[in-house]
């Protein structure tokens, strides 16, 4: 075996973010009856969120704000991009999508199938992830993810993001593996492919968009089930 550790990203690569996001920002539109202020719809609701969440997203990769303060904001953001008057828009709506999210089990096809072969065939599973320690714990937990990995290696823990190299090596010091004999698997090239190709791993990008890109990369996926062609 090539590889003996392998390093996995968990939003966007396993636990399906969108879908998972579409059915809380749903459920919270019909909650607070968003719908009587006859200004946008549900499908408008969640297009701006996610425009204003992945761009507060970048900010906070980048070092340039805080969790709170991306907690804090998102909401207000998108609300006033929709035209609702600050007094308008629900207090609680951050609180309550946090609490909700994380509880949403839905993942990409053939997660369970694909971590049971590789268990099967004696690699060690680990995670590396951008997001926040308990959220994560607890998504880990609602998708039945958590017993496959040996290490959650999260940005809090070790205080850097990826794509620092320094939270890759932290995770290579805690499961004990070094560079060469370890593999990350994740959707972002800039965190995920450039962060562990700077850290010395080999690297698989996970595109089920199968997105155009002109990125050198290991391997490269567009179903996790392809991972059982070369692992």
């Amino acid at each position: 075996m090539k590889y003996r550790h392998l390093f996995f990203d968990l939003d966007h690569t396993l636990w399906d973010f969108e879908t998972n996001a579409d059915q809380t920002l749903r459920h919270l539109y019909e909650q607070h009856e968003l719908s009587r202020y006859g200004t946008f719809t549900v499908e408008e609701f969640i297009r701006v969120y996610s425009d204003i969440n992945h761009g507060l997203w970048r900010l906070y990769q980048n070092g340039k704000i805080g969790q709170q303060q991306l907690r804090a904001t998102r909401f207000p953001r998108t609300f006033t991009k929709l035209g609702l008057a600050e007094a308008d828009s629900p207090a609680d709506m951050s609180e309550q999508f946090t609490d909700i999210l994380p509880l949403k089990s839905a993942v990409f096809p053939y997660t369970h199938e694909v971590l049971d072969y590789l268990q099967g065939q004696g690699y060690a599973l680990h995670l590396i992830t951008n997001g926040f320690r308990d959220t994560q714990r607890v998504k880990l937990k609602s998708a039945n993810l958590t017993d496959y990995f040996q290490e959650i290696v999260t940005s809090e823990c070790c205080g850097h993001l990826k794509p620092d190299t320094r939270i890759f090596e932290h995770a290579l010091q805690r499961s004990g593996a070094t560079a060469a004999e370890s593999l990350m698997v994740g959707d972002n090239l800039e965190c995920d492919v450039l962060g562990a190709y700077n850290a010395g791993l080999d690297q698989v990008y996970f595109n089920p968009a199968k997105r155009r890109h002109f990125n050198q990369v290991t391997y490269e996926i567009s179903c996790l089930s392809e991972l059982k062609d070369f692992l």
